[in-house]
């Protein structure tokens, strides 16, 4: 027959799957920020930033861009090395965007269009610009954040 667990079993229990989660996320053992520098950037590691990646830059072409569902974002390049991301969902009925051509972003539910330079509206129904999305853009690496 099992005892009921107590309050410190549970505690202990807690706190021991807490460090074995916080061993997991962690990245080269130094104290300090777990925010990326400039001078970590050069490669593979296991900061948030590199887990956020979301292409290289040579995936977005110049004068276009590219929709990330999974992210809801869209990243383009109105112009070469000039990165910009917006929300990839309508702000007219929420649908999800699923084309860049002709220096828009479009929409399959009703047909609104947005530019790339901007977000803003080119085509309605929509009279809402698309939400900007923070995004970085380290060497030929582009990060959410």
């Amino acid at each position: 027959m099992t005892q009921p667990a107590t309050r410190r079993t549970l505690l202990a229990t807690g706190a021991a799957t807490l460090a074995v989660c916080c061993v997991g996320c962690g990245g080269d053992g130094s104290a300090g920020s777990a925010e990326a520098t400039p001078e970590s950037t050069g490669g593979e590691h296991g900061s948030a930033a590199a887990a956020q990646a979301l292409a290289r830059t040579s995936d977005i072409p110049e004068g276009g861009g590219r929709i990330f569902a999974a992210e809801k974002i869209v990243v383009t390049q109105p112009v070469k090395g000039e990165y910009k991301a917006f929300s990839a969902v309508c702000t007219h009925q929420g649908c999800a965007l699923n084309q860049v051509a002709d220096g828009t972003v479009d929409c399959p539910c009703h047909g609104s269009k947005f530019r790339i330079t901007d977000g803003s509206v080119a085509q309605g129904p929509a009279t809402q610009p698309l939400a900007a999305k923070p995004i970085k853009v380290r060497g030929n690496s582009i990060t959410l954040g």
